[in-house]
């Protein structure tokens, strides 16, 4: 018997839902990291680069457009526009790279409990973000929108420098706090997260508006969309920048984040009480659907 792919489609709110949930736990998350220190192994640096294991269990758990963008634009509010600072342009480029990471990785995962699948997609989503940023760092001191020579007089040093910081962040951040974390809630929070939204969970036979599988239509989007970080990234350079700065922790201290980090937990909570008020309304909705007219 031949299986019919379906497509996987969310209503209006549940879309919402995902996207606010994406963004205020992430958000948080990312003020979290901003208040760990960096530890120094000799001259290697070991630091928390983001929690990453939030929009990547989110994105494969449902689906991974509304939670990709959603945790991109939660980085932005609460980790830059709340604190007074927002670097037009530049920021682009990250919202652009992390979202297109975070949503390639999420598509990648046919069936949520397939262990093999989760892992790989987690370290594919860093991968995929670490080197859209090491590589618009490279172009930016070729180009000469930037200035970094590791090594006097030898601008190409900069791929050394760079290349150490990816494998640094692939391998320390990645598999600290992207694969294990993945790997560890995933399989523990499919089929009783996505009931709080109204929707079943995914299968492998679920499918996307983008296509099945990572095919080239994706691949060719993705392509445009790293080129377009560059872009962004080269203009804030440049000079051609639209930047807003309220020095909100130079009037206020450094205490001032415990506003921004406040702001997302508020946020989560509501969000959270709001699914929860409404999963014995979806229940009794769903039970009414299986009684036979």
């Amino acid at each position: 018997m031949t299986t019919v792919n379906k497509r996987y489609t969310l209503t209006q709110s549940q879309k919402m839902m995902v996207f606010i949930l994406s963004m205020s736990l992430y958000g948080l998350s990312n003020m979290i990291t901003e208040l760990v220190p960096s530890a120094y192994v000799g001259p290697i640096e070991l630091s928390i680069e983001y929690f990453a294991f939030i929009p990547l269990t989110l994105c494969i758990l449902f689906h991974p457009l509304n939670a990709a963008i959603g945790a991109a634009l939660g980085e932005v509010i609460f980790g830059e526009i709340m604190l007074g600072q927002f670097g037009g342009f530049g920021e682009l480029e990250k919202f652009i790279a992390f979202s297109l990471a975070m949503y390639i990785a999420g598509t990648f995962v046919r069936d949520p409990k397939n262990k093999i699948q989760v892992g790989i997609a987690a370290m594919l989503g860093v991968a995929i973000h670490q080197a859209i940023s090491v590589t618009v760092d490279i172009l930016k001191v070729w180009v000469g929108v930037e200035e970094l020579e590791a090594i006097p007089g030898l601008a190409e040093s900069v791929v050394v420098v760079e290349g150490f910081s990816f494998l640094n962040d692939l391998l320390f951040s990645g598999i600290l706090f992207a694969l294990l974390p993945t790997l560890y809630l995933v399989p523990r929070l499919y089929g009783k997260i996505e009931p709080l939204l109204g929707m079943k969970p995914r299968d492998r036979h679920d499918r996307y508006s983008l296509g099945e599988v990572i095919g080239p239509r994706l691949i060719v989007i993705g392509l445009l969309l790293a080129a377009a970080t560059f872009i962004f990234e080269y203009l804030s350079e440049a000079g051609f920048n639209v930047e807003w700065k309220a020095d909100f922790l130079e009037m206020f201290g450094d205490w001032f984040i415990w506003v921004s980090i406040g702001a997302a937990l508020i946020v989560v909570v509501i969000t959270i009480a709001v699914m929860v008020k409404k999963k014995p309304k979806t229940e009794a909705s769903q039970q009414e659907e299986k009684i036979p007219s």
